[in-house]
C-alpha cells in the first residue's frame, strides 16, 4: 500500500458545501431498527497521507487514526474529557506543568510496552515532525519522565487547551520502536481498538481494520471489523450510503434529500460559523473599518435568516458571535446582537462620516459566488460598494493571513475558547493578520490563559468584547448533516467534523 503525493488542503468551504473542520455536538441518531452488524462501514471525504501519528489532523481524519491509536485523553461525545491512556492529570499552581499519570497495562501491537518513556517519545516526535497540527504543541517546552508511569509536561506559558490537544492529534500514541520509520507511514502501530489489515487496504480507496484481540478497553471496541472508504466526491458518498455500501457518511442539504428518500436517518449538529472577518480593525488599508460604527453597520446590514435559508436551505442557526454553543464562552443573547436593521446600518455609517458609503474589496473563492453575490447586494443596500477579487483556492488562506484583504468570507471551526482565541483573536493569531489588539482585550485574553478551570468562563469577556467591537460579522452556524442507516447508531462528536470511531454502535 503506497501513499500518494501530498495534497493541498484548505480548511474552508462554501456555505453550500460540506464544512471541512471541527463541529459542535447534538443528540444521537434515532435508529429505525434492523439487524446488528459486525462490520462498520464509513464513507470518508478525506484521505490521509501517512499513518505516522505526528502527521494526523483533527476533524475528518481522526477516525482513521482513532481506529489504530489510543490518545492520552479521551474526548467524550459531549466534549468532556475522560481517562484513556492517561488515568489522571493535574496542573501545578501557575498552570505551567501538567503532571500526567499513565496506564501500566497497555502494550502496542508490536509488543512494545506503553509507559512514560513511550509517552515522552511520542510527544517529542510530534513536536519535531512538524506535522499539520504541530502548532498545538508550540507551548510545550519539555516532556520529562517522572517515573515509569508518570510524565511532566512543562509549558513555556500557560495553555488552557493542552488537555484538549492531548485528546486530539498530539495525544495519539504509537509504538516508540516504530516512530519515525518508513513502515509506520503505511502501517500504523498503536494500541487502539483495531489493527489495520494492510493487505485489504488501498490508500485513497479504503482502509480495512480488524478488532485488536488484546485491546485493553473492550467497551470501546464495538465491531469485529471497520471499513473506511475514501469517497471525496459527494455524489459517490450519496450513492454509497443509499445503496448500503457504507453505513454512514457526511452529505449536504441537497444530496441529503436523496438519502432521506431512501429511508436513512439524518443526524444534524452545528459546526463552523460562516460570515465575514473584518480584519482591518485599525483602518490601515481601509480607513472606514477602523471605526467600530462601520463594523457594526456591516453586521446590521445582513439578513441572516434569509441568508441561511437561501444559502444552506435553512440547515443551521443564525448567530452574531463566533464562539460555539458547546463552549463555556458562549453567551445566548449574543446570537441576536445584530438583528437585521438596514436603517440602523445607514445611520451608523452616517455618524461615522460615511453617509455616501465606501468601497470594500472582498476575495472570492471558487464555489462561493452565490455567497458573495448576496453579500454584495446586502451591503449595497446600505451604501457599501463591494468589489470582488477572484482568488484561487490554493492562495486563499495564505492571502488572508498575509493581510492582503481588509475583510473576507470564511467558514471557521468553533473550537474551545482558547483554541478560538489563538486561531482568530489574539495578536499572534493566524486569522488576525493585522495583529489588532487593545489593552482591554489583551487583559481579558491574559485572564483566560492563566484562568485554569475557569478559563472557559473567563472567555465570555473576550466574546463580549469582539462582538461589541464587531471584529467579525457572523451570519450563522451551519449544520453538519450526517446520514446513517438502520444497522447502526451514532452520537455526533462535539466540535468535530465527523463522529469519533468510539461513537458508533450496532443497532439493537
Amino acid at each position: 500500500m503506497k501513499f500518494g503525493p501530498r495534497a493541498t488542503s484548505v480548511a474552508i468551504v462554501a456555505a453550500t458545501a460540506v464544512a471541512l473542520v471541527g463541529c459542535s455536538s447534538a443528540a444521537g441518531s434515532k435508529s429505525t431498527g434492523g439487524p446488528a452488524v459486525d462490520t462498520l462501514s464509513l464513507g470518508s471525504l478525506t484521505n490521509i497521507l501517512s499513518f505516522d501519528p505526528a502527521q494526523a489532523h483533527l476533524g475528518h481524519q481522526m477516525p482513521l487514526y482513532q481506529a489504530a491509536y489510543d490518545t492520552l485523553v479521551l474526548r467524550e461525545a459531549d466534549g468532556s474529557f475522560a481517562p484513556m491512556l492517561a488515568t489522571e492529570w493535574e496542573y501545578n499552581e501557575d498552570q505551567t506543568v501538567l503532571t500526567v499519570d499513565l496506564r501500566d497495562d497497555v502494550t502496542f501491537t508490536d509488543g512494545e510496552k506503553f509507559d512514560a518513556e513511550a509517552a515522552k517519545a511520542n510527544l517529542d516526535h510530534f513536536k519535531a515532525a512538524n506535522g499539520p497540527d504541530a502548532a498545538q504543541m508550540a507551548s510545550v517546552s519539555a516532556v520529562d519522565v517522572v517515573d515509569e508511569d508518570t510524565i511532566d509536561i512543562t509549558l513555556a506559558a500557560a495553555d488552557p487547551a493542552l488537555v484538549y490537544y492531548l485528546s486530539q492529534a498530539p495525544g495519539l500514541m504509537g509504538s516508540p520502536k516504530a516512530l519515525g520509520t518508513e513502515d509506520i507511514k503505511t502501517v500504523p502501530v498503536g494500541s487502539g481498538p483495531y489493527v489495520l489489515d494492510a493487505k485489504s487496504s488501498v490508500n485513497g480507496s479504503q482502509f480495512v481494520y480488524t478488532a485488536n484481540e488484546d485491546y485493553w478497553n473492550k467497551d470501546l471496541q464495538k465491531f469485529a471489523k471497520v471499513n473506511i472508504k475514501i469517497l471525496t466526491d459527494i455524489t459517490a458518498r450519496t450513492n454509497a450510503v443509499v445503496s448500503g455500501q457504507v453505513n454512514a457518511t457526511l452529505l449536504d442539504a441537497k444530496n441529503g434529500k436523496q438519502a432521506e428518500g431512501a429511508g436513512l436517518t439524518q443526524v444534524s449538529y452545528p459546526v463552523d460559523w460562516n460570515g465575514l472577518f473584518l480584519f482591518d480593525r485599525d483602518g490601515q488599508n481601509t480607513p472606514a473599518l477602523g471605526d467600530v460604527r462601520v463594523r457594526q453597520a456591516i453586521n446590521y446590514a445582513f439578513d441572516r435568516e434569509t441568508m441561511l435559508e437561501q444559502l444552506s436551505l435553512g440547515h443551521g442557526e443564525v448567530t452574531a458571535q463566533i464562539f460555539g454553543k458547546t463552549t463555556d464562552a458562549y453567551i445566548p443573547e449574543l446570537d441576536d446582537a445584530y438583528a437585521y436593521d438596514p436603517r440602523k446600518a445607514k445611520s451608523l455609517l452616517a455618524e461615522a462620516g460615511y453617509a455616501d458609503g465606501f468601497d470594500l474589496t472582498l476575495p472570492v473563492l471558487p464555489g462561493t459566488e452565490a455567497i458573495m453575490a448576496m453579500v454584495q447586494q446586502q451591503l449595497a443596500d446600505v451604501g457599501i460598494t463591494v468589489k470582488q477579487e477572484a482568488v484561487p483556492q490554493a492562495n486563499y488562506v495564505t492571502d488572508l493571513q498575509a493581510a492582503k484583504f481588509s475583510a473576507a468570507w470564511f467558514s471557521v471551526f468553533q473550537g474551545e475558547p482558547w483554541v478560538a482565541i489563538k486561531q482568530a483573536i489574539g495578536p499572534q493569531a493566524a486569522y488576525n493578520p493585522f495583529k489588532t489588539t487593545t489593552p482591554e482585550l489583551q487583559s481579558a485574553i491574559d485572564a483566560v490563559q492563566t484562568g485554569g478551570d475557569e478559563s472557559g468562563v473567563l472567555a465570555k469577556k473576550v466574546n463580549e468584547y469582539v462582538t461589541e467591537q464587531a471584529w467579525f460579522a457572523p451570519w450563522y452556524r451551519i449544520d453538519q448533516m450526517f446520514y446513517v442507516d438502520d444497522k447502526i447508531t451514532v452520537e455526533p462528536q462535539a466540535q468535530q467534523a465527523v463522529p469519533s470511531i468510539y461513537n458508533y454502535a450496532p443497532a439493537s
